[in-house]
């Protein structure tokens, strides 16, 4: 895939031109344009331009439908499927099945596109497998990543885990070889952590040639799509694999979310990307909605805080009906419900004043009124976002399924 950039701020920049854009791009410029970049100074014009590709490169990733329904499928499951309820595990086996049965890159050992670095978006036993696994991987905070290079002189499968830019990362290495157009063979060889702040690596504490068999496995390549963007593995431990090179927008957003570092710039970069895309006005759907992030920084009561939505779930009915419930302690809830009504061309007028602490089938009622204004920001089928109570941001998460498909 080729493709063309034109900059009007430095001159002659109309030959610059990538390459078979991959994973890493190519470019050629003109004898003009070189004597032009030879001025250190302007060095940076390059930086920028070079940075605009790469960020409409990635939203621009584009899937089959069938890979849609995959990303779909994994939107907004937890610890990489480690909190996966059992609805969101069925939909994600359903998917990955229906695109096992489609035919992908159909030798893909031995297929370019496997090359890489493959970001980890869901496996089906997180608690089990290999040691970086059990340690690592259901946590959200770090990203976890694996580099399949099979096309060299010293054939390597790699596992990683991003602590942060900051901090770095934990790098699991495996001597690898193909057994077939599928199968990949490996075996643990050598890991070590490297940190930002020292020179040096520091190995990581596992006797690999002590443990046998156990530094063995072999892994699966099921389904490699003929974009090189998404992969299915499993692997000798009956684990299931989803990799994906690039990630679509939403994707992108809840990771930043969970690192907890620029999530406000994330979510505004997010919905203005898609204003861009011509997006209609969100609207308030209706469903279960768990806070997943807020801009609070400043806390009231814990009462006053439920009774504003700025903890728990949302429940979203069609009558103009709304809920806000907040687990306690002990099988204690608190519950409240009020109404909902458009009020111009966005916000909804917010009105709680149904207030109860519940537990079991009994209800102590709480004398507790509530009235703030609404806004969506971005609503779709799996997350939303809104800005309610004193102009407070918030990213909810869809947990009943309803709507989707």
């Amino acid at each position: 895939m080729a493709a063309a950039v034109t900059a009007a701020a430095p001159p002659n920049l109309t030959s610059l031109r990538f390459h078979g854009w991959r994973e890493k791009p190519t470019f050629s410029l003109s004898p003009t344009t070189l004597r032009f970049f030879r001025n250190s100074s302007r060095t940076k014009h390059l930086t920028q331009v070079l940075a605009l590709v790469d960020e409409q490169q990635q939203q621009q990733v584009s899937f089959t439908e069938e890979e849609n329904s995959l990303v779909e499928a994994l939107i907004g499951i937890q610890g990489r499927g480690r909190s996966a309820s059992p609805q969101q595990l069925t939909d994600v086996e359903r998917a990955v099945q229906a695109l096992e049965s489609l035919q992908g890159i159909p030798d893909p050992t031995s297929s370019s596109l496997i090359e890489g670095r493959w970001q980890l978006m869901f496996t089906t036993r997180p608690g089990t497998a290999s040691p970086i696994q059990r340690t690592f991987v259901g946590v959200d905070f770090f990203s976890v990543f694996q580099e399949v290079f099979l096309q060299t002189n010293d054939p390597r499968v790699s596992n990683i885990v991003k602590f942060s830019d900051a901090i770095g990362e934990l790098k699991v290495e495996a001597a690898a070889s193909i057994k077939d157009r599928k199968r990949i063979l490996f075996r643990f060889d050598r890991a070590a952590f490297s940190f930002k702040f020292l020179p040096f690596k520091v190995p990581y504490p596992v006797p690999f040639r002590l443990l046998g068999d156990e530094a063995k496995g072999w892994l699966d390549t099921t389904y490699l799509s003929q974009s090189g963007n998404l992969r299915i593995s499993r692997g000798n431990k009956g684990t299931t694999f989803v990799l994906q090179k690039k990630t679509e927008p939403r994707q992108r957003l809840l990771s930043t979310i969970s690192t907890g570092t620029g999530v406000k710039e994330a979510i505004d970069e997010f919905i203005s990307f898609n204003q861009n895309k011509g997006i209609g006005e969100p609207e308030l759907q209706e469903g279960e909605w768990e806070m997943l992030w807020s801009s609070q920084e400043e806390t009231d009561s814990w009462l006053e805080n439920a009774a504003n939505g700025l903890m728990g779930k949302q429940i979203v009915k069609e009558n103009g009906q709304i809920k806000f419930v907040v687990d306690i302690l002990l099988g204690l809830k608190f519950s409240i419900t009020g109404t909902f009504v458009k009020s111009g061309t966005t916000p909804y007028d917010i009105t709680m004043d149904d207030a109860a602490i519940i537990g079991g089938q009994f209800g102590y009622p709480v004398e507790l009124e509530s009235k703030f204004k609404l806004e969506p920001l971005y609503s779709d089928d799996k997350i939303r976002i809104t800005r309610g109570y004193n102009k407070i941001v918030f990213v909810h998460l869809r947990t009943d399924g309803t709507g989707q498909k």
